[in-house]
């Protein structure tokens, strides 16, 4: 009977080998026809046969590769959606805590910086004005609607005293009326018991600065026959020895004039609103040339002088004007 194995097919391990062989010889031959391919294709620079063959197919199989492209660029997207919905939880929530640390931060920064510019500010008047003073800070403003005061966080021990003027970067804000060891309440210049030696920086014609119940301020004493417009700037006189000479007050927000009266109706912006107040400068002395001169005081005095012989004027012309009326048998009505 003859055996299975012994055909022409030959035995299991002589198939096996014959395979690895056909299969080496097929690897070695496709090696060499792409060594010869790539060969011929470089010299021929993209216009020979082998280009055009390898043209033509690029040609062919660009639009499947495209329609390819097309169809799976959906999935890589969806794919990156899904990676980024499950993405690690721990590691969103410390790019979020980072967030808010960064925002907190920048914060900061921002608030850092003002504060610097507004204490530079207070620098630039301080020696512009060759202030003696002492810095302090706004911790309290006043809470009834009767008053027109803030509290700051230096008192006695600081050197402060009651009666001591008080500014901001802008101007004077107002004065110190109570003091405690360690912070001191300061009356704006807003409010109704204000009173402040002030006068026209053009014309340097003198009057008094008014707060009211009704939050307005008022330049008075100011004579009827002064040029005064609205923008004029207002300073401190120096008068009385409390203020400094000089130091911005307001501008002039609105004047008229009543008949017959003696004395302006001046309305006053101030330079500064509580809104602003923060950090300010208490004066606590004044230095040489920052009181009223002699000529200043001179020429209040002139200028109250002339207001009386104005008024006194008018009081003869009215009396004359009644001796007249009852000589002729009329009456004033």
């Amino acid at each position: 009977m003859p055996q299975l194995g012994g055909g022409r097919l030959g035995s299991p391990t002589q198939l096996k080998h014959r395979s690895q062989d056909n299969g080496l010889r097929l690897a070695t031959v496709l090696t060499v026809v792409s060594l010869v391919l790539f060969t011929l294709s470089s010299r021929e620079a993209g216009s020979g046969p082998i280009s055009a063959v390898r043209g033509g197919v690029q040609f062919v199989t660009t639009p499947v590769r495209a329609v390819g492209s097309l169809i799976f660029t959906p999935f890589q997207g969806l794919s990156n959606v899904f990676t980024n919905l499950t993405a690690d939880q721990e590691s969103l929530s410390e790019l979020q805590e980072r967030n808010k640390e960064l925002t907190a931060r920048n914060a900061e920064l921002e608030e850092a910086e003002k504060t610097a510019e507004r204490l530079q500010s207070l620098l630039d008047l301080q020696d512009t004005y060759s202030l003696q003073s002492t810095a302090a800070r706004i911790i309290a403003t006043s809470s009834d609607s009767w008053s027109s005061t803030v509290t700051i966080d230096k008192g006695t021990l600081a050197g402060v005293n009651v009666g001591m003027p008080v500014t901001d970067s802008a101007g004077v804000i107002g004065q110190t009326i109570e003091c405690g060891p360690t912070s001191s309440v300061v009356r704006l210049l807003d409010d109704e018991n204000s009173s402040v030696s002030a006068m026209l920086q053009d014309s340097r014609a003198q009057g008094m600065l008014h707060g009211s119940a009704d939050g307005t301020v008022n330049l008075t004493l100011i004579g009827s026959d002064q040029t005064v417009k609205a923008g004029d700037t207002i300073v401190t006189s120096g008068l009385g020895g409390v203020f400094p000479k000089g130091l911005p007050l307001g501008t002039v927000s609105n004047v008229s004039r009543r008949s017959g009266a003696l004395y302006l109706d001046i309305q006053v912006q101030l330079l500064s609103t509580t809104e602003n107040y923060e950090e300010v400068l208490v004066i606590t002395s004044l230095t040489e040339g920052q009181e009223a001169t002699s000529e200043d005081i001179a020429a209040a005095d002139a200028q109250d002088s002339a207001t009386a012989s104005t008024q006194e004027g008018s009081a003869d012309d009215s009396s004359q004007a009644s001796d007249g009326s009852a000589a002729d048998g009329t009456t004033g009505e």
